[in-house]
């Protein structure tokens, strides 16, 4: 009855108006669950959106080097006073009352449509240097949305063969509750037949009632795991892991491969090296403002009636300009510039070293695991066998109802050691191909176990 009510709250943890209203639990295998992920993820859907835009921006400096053409429409109301010696003709015109200068004083309203077109041919570096990083830009947003994916499928792996292990763990919790109270059965009826004593039996309860509140326990941990994992695919109805939770029993390929990969295919080496490559563009632009700039200019007057005697009807040339003084110290906006440099390289080479350590440590965690597995298959069947023959020895009186409790909690501790020593694999190998770049190919590696939990 214990166990049947036990049974009910775990149904019932995982109802809710949502699920009532749905279908049953989605069944998802691991790689089905990756791309349903990919699909669904927003934090992915955020970082190809940065993507994108850096994309855009990067497209927008292609054309730098192409002319800007403007044009202009002004509408004037002006005055122009015009002042005209006479020189030889001053006398003459003196004597009819004509004063020398001549003034001419002229106000009208005018139209001004210009257009004026202005090409870069050399700008320093300028040009250049905003092209290379803008690109240095894309490459970091592609590093940032790797980054992103490495993020979400890291903890998919978490999610998904947690409730993998939280499911075994209350199969456990279930048979070890199941087989205490049939030892407390044994032992009421040892009792009432005199072979046994009252605490003999008030033991066995006392570890029944352990047993029972781990199975509470293992329930909520379930109902818990089974939200993230729901939550994380957009499954509201929950979802049903079908991929085992199991190791390979072979090792690995050498530690030197794993670390290669990483060398060439971690995200985040590729992030620094985008940012070392925005410093170095950094430089570029900053030198740029040390040298002149030289472009060429047109501009063509379609009003020439109405225009000013100033404004030509049109005009070419080539203009070259140079800042001679500026109140930024441009040399040391160059110096500020290199040292952003020198400081992304030197955190690339320190990530070089921290991932290979990294990979190392994971090469190391996921061997480790695969053993401690392995050699949890002779505990799992010594702890069986023990169980089985302390029980015969408990019935025959060879053996105390405190045995028997030992090695029904030895069998579960064993059986559970091996859940967790398999999901300890698991976990270890996501890190490993994370690290390594390679987190992409996990549904490989894990369809490659040979040794799984049932």
């Amino acid at each position: 009855m214990r166990i049947r009510a036990l049974s009910l709250l775990y149904m019932l943890s995982f109802a809710s108006p949502i699920a009532a209203q749905t279908s049953e639990p989605l069944a998802l295998d691991y790689r089905s669950a990756q791309e349903r992920l990919l699909q669904r993820s927003d934090a992915i859907e955020a970082s190809a959106a940065s993507l994108r835009s850096k994309e855009a921006q990067e497209g927008a400096t292609r054309t730098l080097g192409r002319p800007d053409v403007d044009i202009e429409a002004q509408l004037l109301e002006y005055q122009k006073t015009l002042y005209l010696p006479l020189g030889s003709l001053a006398p003459v015109a003196e004597s009819f009352g004509i004063r020398d200068p001549l003034k001419f004083s002229q106000e009208r309203t005018s139209t001004r449509p210009i257009v004026t077109a202005t090409l870069p041919i050399y700008t320093g570096g300028q040009i250049s240097g905003t092209q290379a990083g803008a690109r240095a830009q894309v490459a970091q947003a592609k590093a940032d949305r790797d980054i992103a994916i490495d993020n979400v499928l890291i903890q998919l792996v978490q999610a998904y063969y947690g409730q993998q292990l939280a499911e075994r763990a209350l199969g456990i919790r279930r048979d070890v509750l199941a087989g205490l109270d049939r030892h407390v059965a044994d032992a009421v009826k040892l009792e009432q037949a005199r072979f046994i004593s009252r605490a003999q039996r008030l033991q066995a309860e006392v570890a029944r009632d352990d047993a029972a509140r781990e199975y509470e326990k293992a329930i909520a941990d379930l109902a818990t795991a089974n939200a993230a994992l729901a939550g994380m695919l957009r499954a509201p109805a929950g979802v049903h892991p079908i991929s085992p939770l199991g190791v390979n029993s072979r090792p690995l390929e050498p530690l030197v491969t794993f670390k290669a990969a990483a060398l060439d295919m971690h995200p985040q080496l590729a992030r620094l090296k985008a940012l070392e490559g925005q410093a170095e563009a950094g430089v570029t632009i900053q030198q740029s403002k040390l040298r002149p700039t030289i472009y060429g200019f047109g501009q063509y007057n379609f009003d020439r009636r109405n225009s000013l005697l100033t404004d030509p009807d049109w005009s070419v040339g080539i203009g070259l300009k140079y800042k001679l003084m500026s109140g930024a110290g441009r040399q040391q906006q160059v110096e500020a510039a290199r040292e952003t440099a020198a400081q992304a390289d030197a955190g690339l080479r320190e990530a070089r070293t921290q991932i290979e350590i990294g990979v190392t440590k994971a090469w190391s965690e996921v061997e480790a695991a695969r053993r401690r597995f392995l050699l949890l298959d002779s505990t799992q069947a010594s702890a069986t066998e023990n169980l089985r023959l302390q029980t015969l020895s408990y019935r025959e009186q060879q053996a105390t109802s405190l045995d028997v409790i030992d090695a029904q909690l030895g069998l579960g501790r064993a059986r559970i050691q091996r859940a967790q020593a398999a999901n300890d694999y698991v976990q270890a190998l996501a890190q490993l191909l994370s690290m390594s770049g390679q987190i992409s190919r996990i549904p490989d590696y894990l369809a490659r176990a040979d040794k799984v939990i049932p």
